[in-house]
């Protein structure tokens, strides 16, 4: 059997790859902390907005940053990778600045929306450049080696970013930029266009927009389904209440019933002519369920931080580090000054009952300690009694009570995927593509509901480790899969197209996302103070995807003729 040899992977693939860890750096710097930072009062440098605020910018940004590449790599065909990484980088380095600048939701709104922007010019270049410096020789490589930049920038940017909030969190967006800033030295010296612009220009907007409506739907299709998220989402930031969304539902569906009666069936005709028409039917169905596994999966990044700081005690791995002080002092900082002040200003707040000893808690959270409620009562009636044992109380707290930062329990999930991916890959490609992808959408929903019992156990700390941990493993069964199993139904000459659209179903995630955890982290975490069952309600629309992909497997998939493949144009380029 002859050997293939490898082809050597050249300087522009270590380039890129390098630009990637900065961005992941900057991103997951600023995004795993950012539910921290949007919630976390005004007089400890955070915004003060309230969980609906903090869902809805969490859902509604992220989305558009997932659905723009579709333009933006279009663009980077046309007009030269190069440049596109440039125009990402001078969005994004201010965008990244001015995110801490703003205090106000208008203001933050924007300045995301910048970062969304520049996000969404980077990530189809990236990626577009991997694939074009790799061949069938080196590709799985290739993109292996880029999988894992992805995870060391996740694993190292929360770390940093944890480090410098506890100066200040404007250094989180300050670093946040000059992570970008730093990505215009290699791509201005050092990277070199992997496409030959006199020679390949990409294909027009208009060719994009109908690729859109052939694979996704026309527009009339668009409007009545984002209408429709819109409205769901106005209801879950508490902007319409339910009697109110289901009139507006009401009024929605029937004004597009009635719309669709006068419209016709031909294509070419205006957009408002038309009746509304989906694209590739399963195509479009899959997307709509896989968004429920990646509405799931971003849990972890925008509920599971807040809820380790509100509710989880996680003294039990303080005691483990006790004998490092050092480390501890890097993990569970406490600055014992604002501490004290803050003790104060609460004592006289509670004695003037302008707060309860239970709104206090959450309050003191923000400064790494977790008190108990009863204890808390007593302590600040005694400071309310004598400011001077303010100090006693904060020095004894911070060792008693002293609580881990969130962020670096996160990077367990990108440190895990760095080191154990390798082998659950080898493990999983033995296997067909959906059992494995819903099996691993069943070990995610059951690592999410696991959380749910760190509340108020012993080991509370250990247990959201062991949370994470599963979760990620099943990260890494479901989320390659996710991608494999597109390939397996999607007619043969348009695979490539397929796969480019695969990532819609991220962005209605995102979508779906924020407002989910807005919602129930409001209402039922902490209003009905059960934050252990958000987490089995999470994890059970875990459950409901994995039925959904075996119902989809079983009677939605499009059966195609058996004949003789021919390979795409974008396949063959």
């Amino acid at each position: 059997m002859t050997q293939v040899t490898r082809t050597p992977l050249p300087k522009t693939f270590f380039v890129a790859n390098t630009m990637e860890i900065f961005e992941r750096l900057a991103w997951y710097g600023f995004f795993t902390l950012s539910s921290l930072y949007m919630t976390s009062p005004s007089q400890q440098g955070g915004l003060g907005f309230s969980d609906q605020e903090r869902g809805l910018l969490q859902g509604m940004i992220p989305f558009f940053l997932y659905l723009f590449p579709v333009i933006t790599g279009a663009l980077a065909d046309r007009y030269g990778y190069r440049k596109m990484f440039l125009i990402s980088y001078a969005i994004m380095c201010p965008s990244y600045f001015i995110l801490g600048q703003v205090d106000s939701f208008a203001g933050f709104f924007i300045a995301f929306m910048g970062v969304a922007l520049g996000a969404a010019c980077f990530k189809p270049v990236v990626t577009g450049t991997v694939a074009r410096t790799t061949d069938d020789t080196n590709r799985g490589l290739g993109f292996g080696i880029f999988y894992m930049m992805v995870n060391i920038g996740g694993f190292l940017g929360p770390f940093i970013a944890g480090y410098v909030r506890a100066i200040s969190w404007d250094w989180v967006f300050i670093m946040s930029s000059f992570w970008i800033a730093v990505n215009f030295i290699p791509a201005l010296l050092f990277y070199k266009e992997p496409t030959d612009q006199n020679a390949q220009k990409g294909k027009p907007l208009k060719a994009v927009f109908a690729d859109i409506q052939e694979v996704l739907g026309n527009l009339r299709f668009a409007l009545l389904f984002f209408g429709t998220l819109i409205i769901l989402m106005s209801y879950g930031a508490k902007w319409l209440s339910g009697q109110t969304t289901l009139l507006v539902y009401l009024a929605w569906f029937s004004g597009h019933y009635l719309w669709n009666l006068k419209g016709k069936s031909d294509l070419t005709a205006p957009w408002y002519k038309q009746k509304i028409a989906i694209g590739n039917k399963p195509f479009v169905i899959y997307l709509l369920i896989l968004s429920g596994f990646w509405m799931v999966y971003q849990q972890i990044f925008i509920t599971l931080p807040i809820y380790i700081r509100d509710f989880v005690d996680t003294s039990d791995l303080i005691a483990m580090m006790a004998s490092y002080p050092n480390l501890l002092s890097f993990l569970a900082p406490v600055d014992l000054s604002s501490l004290q002040t803050e003790l104060t200003r609460l004592s006289a707040a509670l004695v003037n009952q302008e707060l309860t000893a239970q709104a206090a808690y959450f309050d003191l959270v923000h400064y790494k300690v977790m008190v108990p409620v009863s204890e808390l009562s007593l302590g600040l009636n005694a400071i309310a009694a004598d400011p001077s044992q303010a100090e006693g109380y904060a020095n004894a707290w911070s060792t008693e009570y002293r609580q881990i930062n969130p962020e670096y329990m996160i990077g367990l999930n990108f440190l895990s995927i760095v080191f154990l991916q390798l082998l659950v890959s080898r493990v999983a490609e033995k296997f067909q593509a959906l059992p494995v992808l819903v099996a691993g959408t069943v070990i995610i929903a059951f690592g999410t509901a696991l959380g749910g019992v760190a509340h108020g156990a012993i080991m509370g700390g250990v247990m959201v480790l062991t949370s994470i941990l599963v979760f990620s493993i099943g990260e890494m069964v479901a989320s390659p899969k996710s991608q494999e199993y597109v390939a397996s139904f999607a007619p043969h000459d348009k695979k490539a197209m397929f796969m480019g659209y695969y990532f819609v179903s991220s962005a209605i995630g995102f979508l779906l996302a924020g407002p989910l955890s807005g919602y129930l982290y409001s209402e039922v975490a902490k209003q009905a103070q059960r934050p252990d069952l958000m987490w089995y309600i999470i994890g059970a629309f875990g459950l409901i995807t994995a039925l959904g992909l075996i119902l989809f497997h079983k009677f939605g998939v499009m059966k195609h003729p058996a004949n003789k493949p021919v390979a795409s144009e974008a396949e063959v380029m």
